[in-house]
């Protein structure tokens, strides 16, 4: 009798054993399904802020065959004409909104535009000069760049006129120059300040006055500084800050040549602004045949003039230097 192997019966799985194989799969697959996710998933990038690059824009005149005015629709753009150094001005579309006032024309009067605070950068008189209109410089003594914008005038034929620092009725809150006049000072130290500022720049023709509301008030103070402007052959633009200044008083009892500013251009920083001012000098021109305007190297007052300036001439307006009214 052969025996057979004495072989173990297979039992079927416990209970727990099933329960145990079910939630370690259970767990295999959450996990193969968490990496097959993030493999495929992409990463959330914030995006990038496109760089902006601004056009180098230059401005043309007015329109000689525009008899209504303005009729584009848009605001001017807010930058003013970027200097090249070969001096090469691509044209810019400029588009303002029809409400800027148009300057009104008629006969031939006379319009001079000062510029004050010069001195502080000589991109904004590359810029000025690039409008090829006669503007006048008035130079701020002591500017980081006061002596490189006035030999720079001078090459270009710009007239340049010293605008003299002087104390407002703001002061000391309002900051004024350390070169500048104060009414505290003698009739000696106001006449040396103003010789030295004459010394500093041997190509101005005049000055006119930077703030000075109350300074300009002072008959006594005012007379020093006519006596140098008088011994020095300078005329005296008087900037009007104080309704109560007495700036041609003292220049006419100097003997000193001298006229007073008609209109500021940009007390608002707004070409709109400026455009209105603009007209209101053009309009004070047309009345007295002459007028004095006084704007600021702004970017804004810079496109404006750039805009509007060129095309005047062609419109019976003649845009000379300030000099041209001392007689």
């Amino acid at each position: 009798m052969t025996l057979k192997p004495n072989r173990r019966k297979k039992m079927p799985p416990s209970g727990s054993r099933v329960a145990a194989l079910v939630i370690l799969v259970f767990f295999a697959a959450i996990v193969a399904g968490y990496f097959i996710v993030t493999t495929n998933k992409k990463t959330d990038v914030p995006p990038q802020k496109k760089r902006v690059v601004d056009a180098k824009p230059v401005f043309p005149s007015l329109s000689a065959n525009t008899d209504t005015g303005i009729k584009k629709t848009e605001a001017i753009p807010p930058h003013p004409p970027v200097y090249k150094a070969d001096g090469d001005y691509a044209p810019l579309i400029v588009t303002p909104k029809n409400n800027i006032p148009n300057p009104v024309f008629s006969g031939n009067p006379k319009l001079a535009i000062i510029i004050d605070d010069m001195g502080s950068s000589i991109f904004q008189a590359k810029s000025l000069a690039a409008i090829k209109v006669p503007l006048t410089f008035a130079i701020i003594p002591g500017l980081r760049f006061d002596k490189e914008v006035a030999v720079y005038a001078a090459s270009q034929q710009i007239d340049m006129i010293i605008h003299i620092p002087m104390q407002s009725k703001g002061w000391p809150g309002q900051r004024l120059e350390s070169n500048g006049l104060l009414v505290s000072m003698d009739s000696g130290e106001i006449g040396g300040r103003v010789f030295d500022y004459i010394l500093r720049f041997p190509e101005a023709i005049g000055v006119n006055n930077h703030m000075g509301s109350e300074f300009t008030e002072h008959e006594d103070k005012m007379t020093a500084v006519m006596k140098v402007l008088k011994n020095k052959n300078l005329f005296f633009v008087d900037s009007v800050t104080s309704s109560e200044s007495v700036g041609l008083k003292a220049a006419a009892e100097a003997g000193v040549k001298a006229v007073r500013r008609n209109v500021f251009l940009d007390n608002e920083q707004e070409q709109q602004y400026i455009l209105g001012q603009l007209n209101q000098a053009v309009k004070t021109a047309r009345k007295n045949g002459r007028a004095i305007a006084i704007g600021h190297p702004h970017p804004a007052t810079i496109a404006a003039l750039a805009y509007a300036l060129p095309g005047l001439a062609g419109k019976g307006i003649e845009i000379v230097p300030v000099a041209q009214f001392i007689k």
